[in-house]
């Protein structure tokens, strides 16, 4: 009775062993699937930061250019403006000149279709 009792302490013994070994083993796995859940978060972060600066590069590129085709509409714009300012400083005295003879120079005539009662 003594070695069956013995027996069972020693079985009682291993359990407990088995026991504190498979908590073990189930908290090392919970910290190895929390390190690699960091790990992954961390690679995560590092990627969306490559792709921001990227966007953001091609995003400052994308402006640059639109700057420089607004920069030259502008300049074409003002072209524009300078060559119509100089056109009408050059023809305004002609014009001006034709305007008033042909208002103020009045020959007056008959015309074709009046017919004289007598």
């Amino acid at each position: 009775m003594a070695s069956q009792s013995q027996g069972i302490h020693q079985l009682l013994q291993a359990e407990r062993r088995a026991k504190d070994k498979l908590e073990e083993a189930k908290k090392r796995k919970g910290k190895r699937l929390k390190q690699a859940k960091e790990e992954a978060m961390a690679e995560i972060d590092q990627y969306k930061l490559q792709r921001d600066k990227d966007f953001r590069m091609k995003q400052s590129k994308a402006m640059d250019s639109q700057g420089d085709l607004s920069d030259e509409i502008e300049e074409q714009t003002q072209q524009k403006i300078r060559q119509l300012k100089a056109n009408y400083n050059k023809h305004m005295e002609s014009v001006m000149k034709q305007l008033l003879n042909m208002v103020c120079d009045i020959e007056p005539e008959i015309h074709a279709n009046y017919r004289a009662t007598n």
